[in-house]
């Protein structure tokens, strides 16, 4: 076995030390992200779901609201697209506790996804733009 000292690195996620305790983030990932979709010229938003949004499934599209809904809400037709945006995001709640709602919610519709879903979801990537480096804190004094 040997010391490779103190982490700093480790599956995409910082540790950084201070005085006071750890900060674990996935700075460099999230950069990524935002740089893999596109959205480096964008400009950030500061919440991650549009609350005037809802996101319904196709399904209930059909069966309740009628077809009126299906012509400007379109299913994806690269689905896969969607379905990776989503489980980057979710190896992001890892250390950004502030998405885990939305991502939860944006999963749901992995199987069966619509137009409305990706810009849902392209709009958490947005609003991690507004802050990248957020993470988690866990302090030292922790044992007193």
């Amino acid at each position: 076995m040997k010391d490779l000292g103190e982490i700093k690195f480790f599956l995409e996620i910082e540790f950084a030390r201070s005085e006071e305790g750890y900060l674990i983030s996935q700075h460099n990932y999230a950069l990524e992200l935002i740089s893999k979709m596109g959205l480096s010229g964008a400009k950030p938003l500061y919440t991650p779901l549009d609350p005037n949004v809802k996101l319904t499934s196709i399904e209930f599209d059909s069966h309740v609201q009628g077809s009126e809904i299906t012509v400007t809400d379109r299913p994806l037709e690269d689905i896969e697209k969607y379905q990776r945006l989503v489980g980057r995001l979710l190896y992001l709640t890892m250390t950004r506790v502030d998405i885990s709602f939305v991502v939860q919610t944006l999963s749901q519709f992995m199987h069966a996804s619509k137009q409305s879903h990706m810009e849902a979801s392209l709009r958490v990537v947005m609003y991690i733009k507004s802050a990248p480096g957020l993470g988690l804190f866990r302090s030292f004094n922790y044992l007193l």
